[in-house]
């Protein structure tokens, strides 16, 4: 039997029932599958809205109104924070989840954490820097550990065959859900009286930040609303070991699960492509990561207008949702591996771009070509990587693709800016993100994937399957 068998799901290797057409295609067949994707349509509200669009501008002018001139810093070392926290603590937290059989215990209690300090940015008010930073650090803690758990569902949920399929139908389905309420969040900030909210001159402060602070609420009821069909719809995954070897309280649990890490650590030799996997994408992704997180402020450098930026943002948001289910498609026919070579070309092009960009026109097209690759990039490095490890470990597998997720993105912003002070501009930093696609694809092409599937395999699946 499989890790996850429950009444109407079907083993590991078994043909999937009959479903329609266009579900199928997408990998969306079960009830199981299409919950587990909505998590990502679900979470990404809180990506657009409190990441990328609304609440760093918010942050700089209200929250640090008194010395704007600090808010970016404040702001990236809130964002630091968030992410050093939840990449140290996810192996161990996954490693609990695998030994106690709590994955979706755990996704729901960071989730918690999440939709409360989210809602709660609502009573952020000008000056108050600090509760704003607070608030922003248990959001992203939040966000963050709940995929650490949801992505380790991912080999539970999907057959061998499918795994692609569905990773790349989260993405898809996180742009499409993400956008839809960033559109509105826009909608209502920039033209507040379309929906009977105070607008025009002599308003309070309270009441020009309204909008704003109505977005933060609506994220925490979107994320909320959505995410329960995963916790209706996808099995908890058994545990490898009997109950009896567990139940001896929280403090025996950390204590078998730190034994278990251990283990792991001394099992990686076992494992090698897929710690070769992941030592690719901790490169290729700190390029994704740099152009995702400098690509703003590089436009503003250039003077590009603030509301082609906005536009741009959304542009990669609806690219995204087509492009990441063809990548899924894709890699049914020329293999993940090679789907994901194609997607680093393209980014490679993106910086020869990003170099030569003048115009707002520029960026646009440059966005576009972000959105074509993004999504499937990043669903087929966690699908492929999914199919490299034991799914009785998945949890501590994925805590460490957590923490190599967390930290990519460090090395590339620290170069961005070390060339931008010695030449002064940062034409020469996008050229030079280049280095990351072509050192990351030279490891990835070393992963010998069905060498790798094969090592993973025995042990994921039971005995007697």
């Amino acid at each position: 039997m499989s890790l996850t068998d429950s009444p109407g799901t079907p083993h590991m290797g078994e043909s999937v029932p009959t479903a329609s057409g266009f579900l199928q295609m997408l990998g969306l067949s079960r009830p199981e599958l299409r919950a587990w994707a909505l998590y990502d349509w679900a979470n990404s509200a809180m990506v657009t809205t409190i990441l990328t669009a609304v609440f760093p501008i918010f942050y700089a002018k209200v929250a640090c109104a008194d010395f704007p001139e600090m808010g970016a810093s404040y702001y990236a070392t809130a964002t630091t924070i968030g992410m050093v926290f939840i990449a140290v603590i996810s192996p161990l937290l996954g490693a609990i989840a695998d030994y106690s059989a709590r994955k979706k215990q755990m996704l729901g209690g960071f989730m918690a954490l999440g939709l409360v300090a989210v809602a709660s940015m609502f009573f952020i008010s000008r000056g108050q820097w600090i509760f704003a930073s607070f608030l922003f650090i248990l959001a992203n803690v939040g966000a963050n550990g709940s995929f650490v758990f949801y992505d380790s569902l991912l080999p539970h949920i999907a057959n061998d065959d499918e795994v692609d399929r569905v990773s790349t139908a989260g993405y898809a389905l996180g742009y499409l859900g993400g956008g839809i309420l960033l559109a509105l969040n826009l909608a209502w900030i920039q033209k507040p009286e379309w929906f009977g909210l105070p607008a025009g001159g002599n308003l309070t402060p309270s009441q020009q930040t309204l909008p704003a602070r109505l977005s933060f609420l609506s994220v925490a009821i979107w994320w909320f609303i959505f995410s329960i069909p995963l916790f209706r719809r996808v099995s908890e995954p058994r545990p490898d070991r009997a109950p009896s070897e567990f139940q001896h309280g929280w403090i025996g649990t950390i204590h078998v699960a730190f034994g278990r890490l251990k283990e792991t650590a001394r099992e990686l030799g076992r494992y090698r492509q897929a710690v070769l996997m992941l030592a690719a994408f901790l490169i290729y992704n700190d390029g994704i990561g740099t152009i995702m997180r400098m690509a703003g402020i590089y436009a503003t450098e250039l003077k590009i207008d603030s509301g082609v930026i906005i536009q741009s943002i959304m542009l990669v948001q609806f690219v995204g949702i087509p492009c990441s289910f063809a990548f899924g498609a894709l890699a049914g026919k020329i293999g993940a591996k090679m789907a994901i070579f194609l997607g680093l070309m393209v980014y490679m092009l993106i910086c020869i771009v990003g170099y030569f960009m003048t115009t707002g026109t520029h960026f646009l097209i440059l966005a576009m070509l972000v959105g074509l690759v993004q999504g499937g990039t990043q669903a087929l490095s966690r699908s492929l990587f999914a199919s490299m490890i034991p799914r009785d470990k998945s949890g501590e597998f994925f805590g460490f693709f957590a923490v190599v997720e967390k930290f990519a993105g460090i090395v590339g912003p620290a170069m961005f800016a070390v060339i931008n002070l010695i030449t002064g501009s940062s034409r020469g930093a996008i050229l030079a993100v280049i280095s990351f696609f072509i050192i990351g694809g030279a490891l990835l092409a070393m992963v010998d994937v069905a060498k790798g599937q094969a090592a993973a395999r025995p042990d994921s699946e039971p005995s007697g399957a």
